[in-house]
């Protein structure tokens, strides 16, 4: 049984080698994330397969959450994937609050640091069904523009929230479809160490109402 192992390990050194590089790679530097839900509707879809930078805030020890360098601390406005201890999940939303924030929602519209963001239609051309019960806007938040989806006639309990303050080592993160995703609002701030990397790309996507097809379009799309 030995001599079979040691004959295995020698015909085969090369694939294990890269195996453990890929593995060690997926884990440290990159990886991509299906997403299986509308959370972050209209900005992401389900069915994409975003490309996570897990390197964008911290260089960490592989197969951990142990940090080795400090590269950089979340931004306002960034997507970025963690792995939810409340919920048990790998999560994808927007950072909205940093530490420091203050942070306040009423009827659906942020007020951060007595400040409230901006607000205005999708430009003509959106793709908008005409007979769907939400709404597309462009959110400003705090200079950094991106399309939020509401729901006016089945809007979330919690639309609107009272100020809080994002204490250090944390975040405070919401879904871009603000009216249909679990979010800070529902299972709390999100601490630092939480993060695994950050999402600006879309690698490929699958149509799950259209018998899983390519959706062309959104290959290597911009978030």
């Amino acid at each position: 049984m030995k001599k079979k192992l040691l004959q295995l390990w020698k015909e085969n050194q090369s694939i294990l080698f890269f195996l453990c590089l890929m593995f060690i790679f997926r884990s440290a530097v990159a990886d991509w994330n299906t997403v299986p839900t509308g959370s972050m509707k209209p900005t992401i879809e389900e069915g994409d397969r975003i490309l996570v930078n897990k390197m964008a805030y911290d260089l960490r020890v592989p197969f951990t959450h142990i940090p080795i360098i400090n590269l950089a601390e979340p931004l306002r406005g960034d997507i970025v994937t963690f792995d939810s201890e409340a919920l048990d999940k790998t999560l994808v939303k927007r950072v909205v609050g940093i530490p420091g924030d203050v942070i306040e929602m009423r009827n659906n519209m942020l007020w951060i640091n007595g400040n409230k963001m901006t607000y205005s239609p999708i430009q003509s051309g959106a793709h908008k069904p005409s007979n769907t019960d939400y709404i597309d806007v462009v959110e400003n938040l705090s200079g950094v523009e991106h399309a939020i989806r509401l729901h006016p006639q089945s809007p979330s309990p919690r639309s609107s929230f009272l100020t809080l303050q994002v204490p250090k080592d944390s975040i405070f993160v919401m879904g871009d479809n603000r009216d249909n995703s679990a979010d800070s609002r529902y299972i709390g701030l999100i601490p630092r160490r939480e993060i695994v990397g950050q999402a600006k790309t879309v690698v490929m996507s699958l149509d799950y109402d259209d018998y899983y097809l390519p959706r062309k379009e959104r290959f290597w799309h911009t978030l």
